[in-house]
């Protein structure tokens, strides 16, 4: 079962996604807020394994609510539901440590799927889609300089792990890094959760941002 906070300022909104969701057995909806304060202080009180956190609410928004969740070290992973595929404010939410995003107008078995993806632990950005993000967000930030060679947290991997982060940064899915690599896609998944613990990233988004952040992944990079 997994347990999932609703969190949108649009009451009619949030009635759609609770019918959606209580229509599955599987998810268990544990409550709903309407903006980002009341998000941060329900999820710290509720738990849920997911957060569906909308991005546009007045007073505190998606962005700071994801961030004060994060930085509080709760459990709860937080989906991100967005208007448009490139809104303004996805790159701030995955930097905020979204586990992913999804849009609004994505189709019910889209939603559902997304939700327990991120209660597992994985992305849920379509790699295609995950290219196009992460290509405007490596051209919005200043080029560092820095040789990644320099970062610390790299000193851990093997040649091997270093090989799938890149990889990761390039937004291969495990599919397409097993056949490149000519290996079995469970022995990626095993590589990519080693690669995650590592370097400390909550999942396979954050460990594309970090691999952005310290330029060993650059735009239209492959």
């Amino acid at each position: 079962m997994t347990t999932v906070l609703i969190v949108d300022d649009q009451p009619l909104q949030r009635y759609a996604f609770r019918i959606l969701l209580e229509s599955v057995p599987e998810t268990d909806v544990v409550g709903e807020a309407a903006h980002g304060a009341e998000a941060v202080r329900m999820t710290a009180e509720l738990r849920p394994d997911v957060v569906l956190m909308d991005v546009r609410m007045p007073g505190m928004d998606g962005i700071e609510a994801t961030r004060r969740i994060v930085a509080a070290g709760d459990r709860s992973r937080i989906l991100v539901l967005t208007t448009f595929d490139l809104d303004e404010y996805v790159h701030a939410a995955l930097r905020a440590g979204a586990s992913g995003f999804l849009l609004k107008d994505a189709r019910p078995e889209e939603l559902l799927a997304g939700i327990r993806a991120v209660a597992a632990g994985d992305a849920v950005i379509a790699p295609a889609l995950t290219r196009r993000i992460l290509d405007e967000y490596a051209r919005s930030r200043p080029a560092t300089g820095r040789d990644p060679d320099d970062d610390p947290r790299l000193t851990g991997l093997t040649d091997r792990e270093r090989e799938i982060l890149e990889a990761i940064g390039k937004g291969w899915t495990n599919g397409e890094i097993a056949a490149h690599f000519v290996l079995s896609e469970s022995t990626v998944k095993t590589h990519v959760g080693r690669v995650l613990a590592k370097i400390g990233a909550r999942d396979r988004i954050q460990a594309v941002i970090f691999a952005y952040d310290i330029g060993l992944a650059r735009p239209n990079a492959g």
